[in-house]
């Protein structure tokens, strides 16, 4: 399956390295040529210099063959933008948005974008992790109070 992946950060850079390993045909792209660097030497797939938001760029990168896409950049606006073009323009069949904000994130997911926010992820986890640590009150706790 042929993945494309914008942004070449700490999540784009596992994830590009995680599908590679799982045999699928991986392309990242990112403005930085330095953030290439976070890959590590075994990644077999494509590294491509440019902005994700640029139609040629996109396909350059082999975006019309493309089963997924994710944009994984540290910019909600670069990400939303990407994950619309390659919506709208290329229909590319799963695409995958990064969206810090929450609230622009429930936005998004209702107008058609599948959106993971790391930010509601992790807040989440934590709280997970809180509430496994804290023994809840006991009945006799609880009446204690009253």
């Amino acid at each position: 399956m042929k993945i494309i992946i914008l942004g070449c950060g700490r999540v784009g850079a596992t994830l590009a390295m995680m599908m590679d390993r799982a045999g699928h045909t991986v392309t990242v792209i990112d403005y930085n040529n330095d953030a290439f660097q976070r890959l590590e030497s075994s990644f077999g797939g494509q590294t491509m210099m440019g902005d994700g938001i640029d139609e040629e760029v996109l396909r350059r990168a082999g975006i019309e063959e493309a089963a997924v896409f994710v944009a994984t950049t540290n910019g909600d606006n670069r990400n939303i933008m990407a994950s619309q073009i390659a919506t709208k323009v290329f229909a590319v069949p799963k695409v995958i948005c990064r969206i810090y904000d929450p609230i622009r994130t429930e936005v998004y997911r209702k107008l058609g974008l599948e959106v993971i926010s790391p930010t509601l992820v992790g807040a989440e986890l934590f709280r997970e992790a809180i509430e496994e640590s804290v023994e809840k009150p006991t009945s006799n706790a609880a009446s204690r109070t009253r």
